[in-house]
C-alpha cells in the first residue's frame, strides 16, 4: 500500500465571499506500515487533509494516488477505497447507533456485501482486537463507558479490514487510562497487523511516545515532514506555530541551558528519566 498526496489544494466555497483556502500545495507520501503523527494548530488544515485520504473530500487541484491510481479518476471505486482507508472521526462514539455493540460493528462489513458468516467473524475479531469483553457484545452502545464506546467505534472501522487507519484526535475527552488504552490499541494494530496508522493529535507527548514520523501543518501548508525526534528538535519553529515539544524534551532542554550535560534530543518520559539519572550518576 502506498498513498501519494501530490500538490493538492482545497478551497472551501470557491467564488463566494466565504472562499477560504484550507490546503495549499500539500505533498507527501505514506508507505506501507508507517506510523505517522499529523499535527497542527486549530485551523491548520489537518482534518481537511484527513478527509481527502479516503475520498470523502476531493482536492480543488492536485491529486491523491492509492497504489499508483488517482482516486479521482473516472470509474474509481471509492466505496472500496473507504474500506481500505479507515477514518475514525473525533468523538466517534457519537456515530454508534445500533441496538447492541455487535450489530453496530457488523454495519460496515455488511454494507460491503459480505456474507453474514464473514461479517460476524470480522465483527468478533475486531471487538477482541480493541479489548471489548464478550459480555459487552450485546449490550446497548450507550451503556458502555467512554473508553469502551471509543474502542467499539474503532472496532467498527477495523471490521472493514483497512490497510490504513486514520485516527482524528482519538484521545479527546478521555482520562489518562482511557488515553493509554486507545494508544496501545493503535500500537498493536501497527505492530501486529502491519496497518499504516496516522494519528491526528494536539498532544505532542502522546505522539512522542508512539509515532515514528511527523507531519506538521500550518495555515494549510505542510511545513515539516520527518522522523519525530528530528521534528521535535525545531522547538522555536513549533512554538511560533502555537505548538509545543514533548514535556520530557522541554525539561531536558531547560536543564541543558542551566548547564547540566544532558542530551536534549530525547522525547519520551522514560528516556528523560534515564538521562537525568545518568547525569547524576545513578542507575536507571
Amino acid at each position: 500500500m502506498q498513498i501519494i498526496v501530490n500538490h493538492i489544494d482545497h478551497i472551501y466555497n470557491p467564488g463566494t465571499v466565504f472562499e477560504k483556502k484550507a490546503l495549499s500545495d500539500v505533498t507527501f507520501k505514506a508507505e506501507d506500515g508507517e506510523y505517522i503523527g499529523l499535527v497542527g494548530h486549530t485551523g491548520s488544515g489537518k482534518s481537511t487533509l484527513a478527509l481527502h485520504l479516503n475520498g470523502l473530500m476531493k482536492p480543488t487541484s492536485g491529486g491523491i494516488y492509492y497504489d499508483g491510481v488517482d482516486i479521482a479518476s473516472e470509474g474509481y471505486d471509492l466505496r472500496s477505497l473507504r474500506g481500505k482507508v479507515g477514518l475514525v472521526f473525533q468523538y466517534p462514539e457519537h456515530q454508534l447507533f445500533e441496538e447492541d455493540v455487535f450489530t453496530d460493528v457488523c454495519f460496515g462489513p455488511k454494507n460491503l456485501g459480505l456474507e453474514p458468516e464473514e461479517t460476524e467473524q470480522r465483527a468478533y475479531e475486531s471487538l477482541k482486537a480493541v479489548g471489548i469483553d464478550d459480555d459487552r457484545f450485546y449490550v446497548s452502545p450507550f451503556d458502555l463507558s467512554g473508553g469502551e464506546k471509543r474502542r467499539a467505534a474503532i472496532a467498527g472501522v477495523l471490521a472493514m479490514k483497512p490497510e490504513v487507519l486514520v485516527l482524528d484526535e482519538p484521545c479527546a475527552g478521555l482520562d489518562p487510562q482511557g488515553r493509554e488504552e486507545i494508544l496501545s490499541i493503535a500500537d498493536s494494530l501497527h505492530e501486529m497487523l502491519g496497518i499504516t496508522v496516522i494519528i491526528i493529535s494536539h498532544s505532542m507527548d502522546d505522539l512522542a511516545e508512539h509515532v515514528e514520523r511527523m507531519l506538521v501543518m500550518h495555515e494549510g501548508k505542510l511545513v515539516m515532514d520527518g522522523p519525530a525526534r528530528e521534528v521535535f528538535m525545531h522547538r522555536e519553529e513549533l512554538e511560533s506555530m502555537g505548538l509545543a515539544v514533548p514535556e520530557a524534551q522541554a525539561v531536558l532542554s531547560d536543564l541543558k541551558k542551566m548547564g547540566l550535560p544532558v542530551r536534549d534530543d530525547l522525547i519520551t518520559i522514560d528516556e528523560a528519566r534515564r538521562e537525568i539519572l545518568r547525569v547524576f550518576g545513578r542507575q536507571a
